[in-house]
């Protein structure tokens, strides 16, 4: 069976498996890890616990301000300060993995996870809670970049199809978190109410760290052996720049510094790009391989990353807000109501990857915005008529819609974008599609929040005035799939380079 890009799952004989477990360093063809299924399941579980963590935490907010006694802004902080330390350590988290090791790093990430999670059940005031919050997405950004990596080097023939399946249990994760979270609250298991929420990463993370010990084969990048830290302080500042007014500065009125820290990214950029582009000049180890955006598969996939991870995130907040506030409706009601877009997100991953892909390739990608638009059309329509009247029926068809366009979207194009990338940079590349989705979340809900905010007439109003919003954020994606390639059927994948692994 083929799977697109087939140039990702075609063994190269140029492909060199260094081992290193005795004085002697042998080169033979890589053979494939035995393990790497079990292995695989394992990253899935982690990825999925960070996904659910991300967005679970909103059905805890009011319980958090009543024990807590947290304040509107300490509120905000809460999913704000894991936002914001995730994504501006995304990039040396996944680079740490090449120069130290994969797996290595991925324990690491995981560990402090779960201790950045018992903090947060065990947080007993507002400041606890915040600081806890930041711990665990500093501590993601390490995981979570290895989990792609890891895929990209222990799976050859199945990557494209490896990543389908990592896509479609990330989409389902990030929506299930409203029902996942309504449950637990609601359960209060062994009395703990909004404190399970956290307490849950717990014996999953443990069991996790002890599967990954076992089952993960160690990897890292030949000849890099230091992290470019001046690249990592210019990055994180440039990051910050951004993140924080983009994350804040609605809530806080767009106050003057939220602005200039908006304008002054620019220049932080070019500043990042040109000590990066020095560095390669001289021969010198990057945070970023800047080479890596001249294959035209990268850079686009990049810019159709950044435009479209806008959609869930920014879609889910307005969603929310127009069901639960406008209509009055629980957490778990919202949980249930989102299952048609869960299951259509699954569903649509897997044919997408399997079948789909192998015979249209990149019209793939135009057949899932277009199933997308379809379904954002379709809920405005269902907003206009029923305005704070709608029940979870009528919203049924139109969220599977937009599922099925996010699935048939996000699960090829993670691959497409990775599988043009060199064995040796994948944690740098994992890491930097990453940030592009954390940056392109943000960029969403900010603009369409300016939308929904900022209209006066009615949730319902409001929220069909986010849905156009949406539309055109979609038919700009729909015109950046123009500059992607069609796909790869056949060759040795242009990555082929060495892998140090250690058993």
């Amino acid at each position: 069976m083929r799977h697109l890009p087939a140039h990702a799952g075609a063994a190269s004989e140029r492909d060199r498996l260094v081992v290193t477990g005795d004085a002697r360093a042998t080169a033979a063809p890589v053979v494939p890890d035995p393990r790497r299924w079990h292995a695989l399941w394992v990253l899935m579980l982690a990825l999925f616990m960070d996904l659910l963590d991300g967005n679970v935490v909103n059905v805890a907010i009011p319980s958090l301000r009543e024990e807590l006694g947290m304040t509107a802004a300490q509120l905000q902080w809460v999913p704000a300060a894991y936002m914001l330390s995730f994504g501006v350590l995304l990039v040396p988290g996944g680079r740490l993995g090449d120069i130290v090791g994969r797996k290595r790093m991925f324990l690491v990430g995981a560990l402090g996870f779960v201790l950045g999670s018992a903090v947060c059940a065990l947080a007993w005031d507002a400041e606890a809670m915040v600081a806890a919050r930041a711990v665990q997405g500093a501590f993601a950004a390490v995981m979570v970049p290895q989990v792609l990596a890891i895929i990209r080097v222990a799976f050859a023939e199945e990557f494209a199809k490896v990543v389908g399946i990592s896509a479609v249990i990330a989409g389902v994760a990030v929506v299930s978190g409203p029902l996942v979270g309504g449950l637990l609250v609601e359960a209060d298991l062994f009395g703990l109410g909004w404190r399970g929420v956290f307490a849950v990463n717990v014996p999953v993370g443990a069991l996790t760290v002890v599967l990954a010990g076992r089952w993960v084969r160690e990897s890292r990048a030949p000849g890099v052996r230091r992290l470019d830290l001046a690249g990592v302080g210019l990055a994180v500042l440039a990051l910050l720049l951004l993140l924080v007014p983009l994350v804040q500065g609605r809530e806080l009125g767009w106050p003057l510094w939220s602005v200039a820290s908006v304008v002054l990214f620019v220049p932080a950029l070019v500043l990042f790009v040109r000590h990066q582009r020095s560095r390669g000049r001289r021969g010198l180890p990057q945070l970023v391989v800047l080479d890596l955006f001249a294959s035209r598969a990268f850079s686009a996939g990049l810019a159709v990353q950044l435009l479209f991870q806008g959609l869930p995130a920014a879609f889910f907040l307005v969603w929310t807000l127009y069901v639960q506030v406008g209509m009055g409706w629980t957490a778990l009601d919202t949980g249930l109501a989102s299952i048609p877009f869960s299951v259509a997100v699954a569903v649509s991953g897997g044919v997408s990857v399997q079948f789909v892909y192998p015979r249209l390739g990149r019209m793939t990608l135009l057949l899932g915005v277009l199933l997308t638009i379809a379904g954002l059309v379709v809920f405005g329509v269902v907003a206009r008529e029923g305005g704070t009247r709608v029940d979870a029926l009528a919203m049924a068809l139109p969220l599977a819609l937009i599922g099925l366009g996010v699935g048939q979207v996000l699960s090829p194009l993670t691959g497409l974008i990775l599988s043009f990338v060199p064995v040796r940079h994948a944690g740098s590349a994992s890491g930097l599609v990453g940030a592009t989705g954390q940056v392109g979340a943000a960029l969403g809900v900010v603009l369409v929040g300016l939308v929904f905010f900022g209209s006066t007439t009615g949730y319902a109003a409001a929220f069909e005035r986010a849905l156009w919003l949406l539309v055109g954020l979609m038919a700009a994606v729909a015109l950046l799939l123009c500059a992607l390639p069609g796909p790869i059927r056949s060759g040795a994948p242009p990555s082929a380079d060495p892998v140090t692994t250690t058993r």
